[in-house]
């Protein structure tokens, strides 16, 4: 395992929420982190079939035209009666030619596990895959898993995606009902960052 010994890590995501995210996660370790947008960065083409490999072609992109380390991510649901579907077409099923409409998206994955019968599970896991590349092409991966169970009705104000649907294991409500500190502690991407900072910084 490659430690991280570098002051700056690039974050090579243009979602600002994430970016607030990183930031704070890695104050404690003093590294200034700057994001892809400020770096002028264009968004690569995601053209793997899996979290692990579209994250390392956002990682490498973004390691190979800055010179600096760069941390990125690729998340999504796998919900297991539709096969692991959506999986990295997670936001894909949210697009609409006019912005992401994530009601759209949990109605579609509502009615798919129900079309297959009142047996079928409602058993899904959020996944985050972390690549940390370096401009020499060594790379680490690190993965988050949060698994649960998805509710109809949806339920919740808070969160994003399809956080009103999914009741993570051991809990009674929904990732849209908890607060943003509770849910962090025990998301996928949380998780995925514990490893990273125990990997790279421990």
């Amino acid at each position: 395992m490659r430690k991280f010994d570098g002051d700056k890590l690039l974050v090579a995501t243009h979602n600002a929420g994430k970016l607030q995210e990183m930031t704070e996660m890695l104050a404690p370790h003093g590294v200034t982190v700057v994001g892809a947008a400020a770096m002028d960065l264009p968004e690569p083409e995601e053209t793997e079939d899996t979290f692990v490999g579209n994250a390392r072609i956002k990682a490498h992109a973004a390691a190979k035209a800055t010179g600096l380390p760069a941390l990125s991510d690729d998340s999504g649901i796998t919900i297991d009666a539709l096969e692991g579907a959506p999986g990295v077409y997670t936001a894909d099923w949210a697009e609409t030619g006019q912005g992401r409409d994530f009601m759209m998206a949990m109605t579609r994955a509502n009615d798919e596990i129900t079309a297959k019968g009142p047996d079928a599970p409602r058993t899904a896991q959020f996944r985050c895959t972390l690549v940390l590349a370096w401009p020499d092409g060594h790379d680490e991966v690190f993965e988050g898993v949060m698994p649960g169970t998805l509710v109809w009705p949806i339920r919740g104000e808070h969160g994003f995606g399809y956080d009103p649907m999914f009741m993570p294991d051991g809990y009674d409500i929904t990732c849209a009902e908890m607060e943003k500190e509770e849910k962090n502690s025990i998301s996928h991407r949380g998780r995925a960052v514990q490893a990273f900072l125990a990997g790279c910084f421990g």
